[in-house]
């Protein structure tokens, strides 16, 4: 390939890290994939995959098949470095960035003047001059950037990721990215890595705008869900399917209102809004507000399952769905595992989980002897309520003769 980036090093191989590698990968780049998971890796050197996510495993398999990518536990020299490691919050909705920073300090030693370094993480405003300024500090002999130039030295962008789990590899070819340079060589130097493989547009801007752009894609559909949410806590006190109700408005030609759920989850949309409060409490109400009642919401939920199974002595409650989406496995702050786990601490009957994309309940239902991971015709005959917390679409073709006589609550509207 006629490229001056023939190796690329990536630094943390999970939902978005392993299919920027193995795009990359299928490029023609020499790829290398660093993860501290050693089973990650290993799963990854046989051509597997440790996550769940259409055509991935397809990718993965041809890019290692032919020697393009391959995964280790230490970073190694090359010539661009993408950072794509998690950065959830802490104690206090507070970002923690010790996962970014901890990659950073991985890559500094093999670093080497005309490097480029991008960082995909989604972060909090002012992160990526954080890491020029570590940098510094761990290699003051690289000739780090300044926000003027690069003198020649080590090239620093913000690259946020863009996309839908269940739908990654096409959207990382497809959608548009956005590139925002520590200095304005720097945007164009990274500008050229993903010119390899993006067909969307590539649009260039600073380092910190960047960084708000994406906390503001997520801010903007959270408050739009806690509108839509706010909405189905009304509904139900007035007697009304909401589902019908947000049928009828968005019939106008200006209206578009998004469905509700048992909440929000996932890595992007329930955490990145609070960076933004983090940074901005004064100023950031809405925002925050639309924060705390999507938060609010798997409670609610909680509250109205317990009610409605006070009628049983020892109700068997099946929980449909674990992930914070349809179709996928992720985890990662879904409202339905909250529940679920809930659930199985204070229900006193028995706790049938259905979660098709797992194959064993995770952490949080340690010690609880009430739940069992079953499969939908288990759950749907043994059950005496059934809750959807999640629209796979296993669950949507239920026929509605297997609910007959069932209690049902649809947090998801896919049996209205």
């Amino acid at each position: 390939m006629n490229s001056k980036f023939s190796r690329v090093c990536v630094v943390g191989l999970g939902y978005i890290g392993l299919p920027t590698a193995a795009t990359l990968a299928s490029r023609g780049l020499d790829v290398v994939g660093v993860d501290v998971n050693e089973h990650a890796v290993n799963t990854i050197n046989q051509g597997k995959v440790h996550i769940v996510e259409p055509e991935l495993d397809v990718l993965v398999r041809a890019a290692v098949l032919s020697g393009n990518l391959r995964a280790v536990t230490k970073p190694e020299r090359a010539q661009a470095f993408i950072i794509a490691v998690p950065t959830p919050f802490k104690n206090g909705m507070k970002p923690d960035l010790s996962y970014v920073f901890a990659a950073l300090e991985a890559i500094a030693p093999v670093l080497e003047r005309g490097n480029l370094i991008i960082l995909e993480s989604t972060s909090p405003v002012g992160t990526t001059e954080a890491l020029a300024q570590r940098l510094a500090e761990l290699r003051p002999d690289l000739g780090t950037p300044t926000q003027r130039s690069c003198k020649g030295g080590v090239h620093l962008a913000h690259c946020p990721e863009r996309v839908l789990p269940g739908k990654v590899i096409r959207e990382l070819v497809e959608n548009d990215r956005i590139i925002g340079g520590y200095c304005p060589c720097c945007a164009a130097e990274a500008a050229g890595l993903y010119k390899l493989f993006v067909r969307g547009q590539i649009i260039l801007t600073d380092d910190k705008t960047a960084e708000m752009a994406k906390l503001t894609e997520n801010a903007f559909r959270d408050v739009n869900i806690a509108f839509a949410n706010e909405l189905s806590l009304i509904c139900d006190g007035q007697g009304i399917n909401v589902w019908e109700l947000i049928r009828l408005p968005n019939r106008h030609p200006r209206v578009s209102i998004l469905q509700p759920g048992p909440g929000v989850g996932g890595h992007c949309i329930a955490v990145d809004p609070w960076f933004i409060v983090d940074a901005a409490p004064e100023h950031a109400r809405l925002i925050r507000t639309a924060r705390e009642i999507n938060d609010a919401k798997p409670r609610w939920v909680l509250d109205k399952i317990l009610t409605r199974a006070e009628r049983f002595k020892n109700p068997r409650i099946a929980c449909l769905g674990l992930a914070f989406k349809a179709n996928i496995d992720d985890l990662r702050e879904s409202p339905a595992l909250k529940i679920a786990v809930e659930l199985a601490q204070c229900c006193p009957g028995e706790l049938l989980v259905v979660e098709p994309f797992i194959d064993a309940l995770p952490a949080g239902f340690d010690g609880a002897a009430n739940a069992r991971l079953v499969d939908l015709d288990e759950a749907l005959e043994a059950a005496d309520l059934v809750v959807v917390l999640v629209d796979h679409d296993v669950f949507t073709a239920v026929p509605r003769e297997a609910l007959a006589e069932k209690i049902v609550i649809d947090t998801r509207g896919i049996w209205n």
